[in-house]
């Protein structure tokens, strides 16, 4: 993710992360059991919507989630999404990123700093950030009750749905056909494509229909109806839906614009915000990279367009869902703080604050990013898994002193389950019982370890549902966590903080199993036994199948790298040797742990603004990548076996 926004450049640093702060309002409430359906109805009705426009609206905006009143990242509030984020982020302390990595990851040329950049006033907030204010004046209901109680939000979200209406010169209609610009005017995008790609997603929610039990308990049902024809035209009365300028990369099924990232030369050797390339003529993308910014829509496009700043492929906004693209899929972007991983790359950056501990995430923004990165792994033969689908927190650094420094983002609340059943690769068991491999997969909303330091250190974090399970030295709740000597040398447990990953593993990372014991299972970290509670009824991870390499026979241990770098030998004249320098974790004989890709090491020489010298270095020493911990790594081929597990 970003770096703040209210912090241009920090040496070494840059891009990311948005983990947050502040607890839900005391007065946030919660549904009797079976009264959200009817808030639903009864808004509908008051307000002339038909109720499965209204309910398409929220599934989109929040799957109906209450999130006890806490803001979203991108500061709306309830089913509806009522943004208000000044207040969001007055009620927080936003902290700048965890991290203090350099973006690039390459130490080929020097990070910059720069001055502060001061956060929008609110007058300054566009009207899609300020919509709970408008709700409460069509519905006459305190913008107060609109952020704290349910059936208020519904009702603000339907009183905006019939001004849409009205303001479109449509009247009303128990057809939900007829409200296709009603919703599309909803989303509050500025653009006429991305206002119709937001209706497009709406109407498809209804034509398949939606079941879900919310946050709250509450069984909410959207029945399908598959033969809804919406009146597409009626988007035309905001405005012509020009195509995309410039060269997008994008699916058809989203709206993309083209918002350049510049490539400028400062002088003495310094220029930014990224580098040309041609790939993947010269190296694969193998990766796609999920990042959370902590910015305004419009701050995050001010940023990737200051050449003093670092860049990425694409910016998601959490309204509507709308992406921005700003890089040829071709060039390098500075994203991921680790230069063999930004080399062969792309980076998705998702609208969002540090503003609460309950950081939830839009279901169009969830919709949208899962539409870009199928469409982006058919494209480039990337497999949708989590040993590609990575996030910044994935990323491993680049050596032993650049570990502390990594970014955190998107954090232990970004819901890898649900955006895998988006990408059509949901996360099943796929072997027996007695699997030597597990997937983690705990249930999202039941599942709530406790988080600290949301907004003070050591403060506790308001309970939300996580994708992540909590690592121990021995199966007990009351044992210490695992150590991450990455993180603390000096031999200290990981913590609960919510930056913390030293003791963390995430839904959809795969591990060999080291040991099973009643309500526990261990697998192999960061070169040690690691103990998480996984009970058959409740089970917080899947048996899966999968190829898992150990150290070869005749070694004791095996160095692990955070980048598959070439061999001395394969560097041409002028080109100078990169290091392959282990990072302090060692592979031990006996130990077992899950395989990613085969890759011969590979350099992307780039450190001028004249590209007549790029080269890439490619060796004949091959690497390995693992799920060594929360993060990748890469072990030499020559050092290990590989087999089935």
């Amino acid at each position: 993710m970003l770096r703040s926004p209210f912090l241009r450049r920090a040496a070494p640093a840059v891009l990311l992360l948005p983990l947050l702060t502040g607890a839900p309002p005391a007065t946030a409430d919660t549904p009797v059991t079976g009264t959200l359906q009817r808030q639903f109805a009864v808004a509908a009705e008051r307000h002339g919507v038909p109720e499965s426009v209204l309910l398409a609206v929220a599934y989109l905006q929040s799957r109906w989630d209450t999130h006890g009143g806490a803001p979203s990242v991108g500061g709306g509030y309830g089913p509806l999404h009522l943004t208000d984020v000044a207040t969001a982020l007055a009620r927080s302390a936003p902290h700048h990123s965890h991290g203090e990595e350099d973006a690039r990851g390459d130490t080929s040329r020097a990070v910059r700093t720069g001055a502060e950049v001061p956060p929008p006033s609110p007058e300054q907030l566009p009207e899609r950030l300020r919509t709970l204010e408008r709700a409460s004046a069509l519905s006459g209901i305190p913008a107060e009750e609109l952020r704290t109680r349910t059936a208020a939000n519904i009702e603000g979200g339907a009183a905006l749905l019939a001004a849409a209406q009205r303001e479109a010169g449509l009247a009303p209609s128990a057809d939900p056909a007829d409200w296709y610009g009603a919703v599309a005017r909803y989303s509050g995008a500025e653009d006429a494509a991305a206002a119709a790609s937001y209706a497009n997603e709406v109407f498809s929610v209804i034509r398949s229909g939606q079941e879900r039990t919310t946050d709250s308990g509450q069984v909410v049902r959207l029945p399908a109806d598959p033969d809804v024809a919406p009146e597409t035209g009626q988007v035309d009365s905001l405005g012509p839906r020009r195509p995309a300028a410039g060269p997008v990369e994008c699916p058809p099924t989203v709206a993309c614009s083209w918002i350049p990232a510049p490539y400028e030369e400062f002088g003495d050797g310094d220029y930014g915000n990224h580098d040309k390339a041609d790939r993947p003529e010269s190296q694969s993308i193998d990766y796609i990279v999920i990042h959370d910014t902590e910015a305004t829509w419009d701050v995050t496009l001010k940023l990737v367009q200051d050449p003093a700043y670092v860049s990425w492929q694409y910016s998601l906004r959490s309204s509507d869902g709308h992406i921005a693209q700003h890089l040829p899929l071709k060039d390098v972007g500075w994203h991921a703080g680790n230069w063999y991983v930004n080399a062969k790359s792309v980076g998705l950056e998702h609208e969002g604050f540090l503003t609460s501990p309950d950081a939830w995430y839009t279901e169009a923004m969830y919709r949208s990013s899962a539409r870009l990165v199928r469409h982006l792994a058919q494209r480039y033969g990337i497999p949708l898994d989590r040993q590609h689908i990575l996030g910044h927190d994935n990323v491993p650094g680049t050596v032993a002193s650049t570990i502390r420094g990594m970014h955190t983002d998107p954090g232990p609340y970004w819901d890898w389950a649900h955006y895998f059943r988006l990408l059509g690769r949901p996360l099943t068991p796929s072997a027996g019982p007695d699997a030597a491999v597990v997937t983690i997969r705990p249930d999202y909303t039941s599942h709530r370890p406790v988080y600290t330091g949301c907004g003070t250190a050591g403060g506790v974090c308001a309970p939300h549902g996580s994708g992540a399970v909590r690592l121990h030295t021995a199966p007990s709740a009351d044992a210490p966590l695992v150590k991450d000597i990455g993180l603390r040398p000096g031999g200290q447990p990981s913590t609960t903080g919510v930056n913390d990953t030293g003791a963390r593993a995430s839904t959809g990372q795969s591990y060999a199993v080291a040991e099973r014991r009643g309500d526990w299972t261990a697998v192999w970290y960061l070169g040690q036994k690691a103990w998480f509670h996984n009970p058959a009824g409740e089970p917080t991870a899947v048996n899966a199948r999968g190829v898992v390499l150990t150290p070869r026979e005749g070694l004791a241990e095996v160095p692990v790298y955070g980048r598959a770098y070439p061999e001395a030998a394969a560097y041409p004249a002028g080109v100078p040797v990169q290091a392959v320098s282990p990072l302090p974790y060692r592979l031990l004989a006996g130990q077992r742990y899950v395989v990613g890709d085969r890759m011969p090491g590979e350099y992307y020489f780039a450190p001028v603004f004249d590209t007549s010298g790029h080269r890439v270095v490619r060796g004949q020493e091959a690497y390995y990548q693992i799920q060594f911990g929360h993060r990748v790594a890469f072990v030499k081929a020559s050092d290990v076996r590989v087999s089935p597990a």
